[in-house]
């Protein structure tokens, strides 16, 4: 079965009332702003200096969006590049980002949240939102391969 074509977001403002809504994952991303359909039917276009953080949302009606977890409380464990921003207004936020330059838009970051399991399933941060953005670790890098532990010289061999 094909995945859906729109995805549910509360696009977080920072001034203003959050906006719920359905975007299209292919084309939401405009050079002025971000369109969306909200749940009144209208579509509206909302520019990137006004957006704190777009929440792909599971659900409109959790409050997780906005009262989720931010910051991760022990070191990741799925791979990728662990960062940390700091939005213009001093709010503080954690992800999870792809370990991969090609993957960057030139607009924003596309990270997963602290929480996966939240309500919130990624996030899309514009780069205008930003008053500092730091990369905290490399969670599995590939450069390191795993180890393999040696058998113990001192292991006795079945059936010998």
């Amino acid at each position: 079965m094909a995945a859906s074509t729109h995805k549910k977001v509360v696009i977080r403002r920072f001034d203003r009332e959050a906006v719920a809504g359905i975007v299209n994952p292919r084309n939401y991303l405009l050079n002025d702003g971000v369109e969306v359909l909200t749940r009144s039917g209208n579509v509206i276009r909302i520019p990137y200096g006004e957006i704190k953080v777009i929440c792909f949302v599971r659900d409109f009606d959790s409050t997780e969006a906005a009262t989720g977890p931010r910051i991760f409380q022990a070191r990741p464990k799925s791979e990728g590049l662990w960062v940390r921003m700091r939005f213009r207004d001093g709010e503080l936020m954690d992800g999870l980002m792809a370990n991969n330059l090609l993957s960057l838009d030139a607009l924003g970051f596309s990270l997963v949240p602290p929480n996966p399991s939240s309500n919130n399933q990624r996030l899309w941060v514009p780069k205008s939102a930003l008053a500092e953005f730091l990369v905290l670790g490399v969670v599995g890098s590939p450069l390191k391969p795993h180890r393999r532990k040696p058998p113990a010289s001192a292991q006795l061999e079945m059936f010998e």
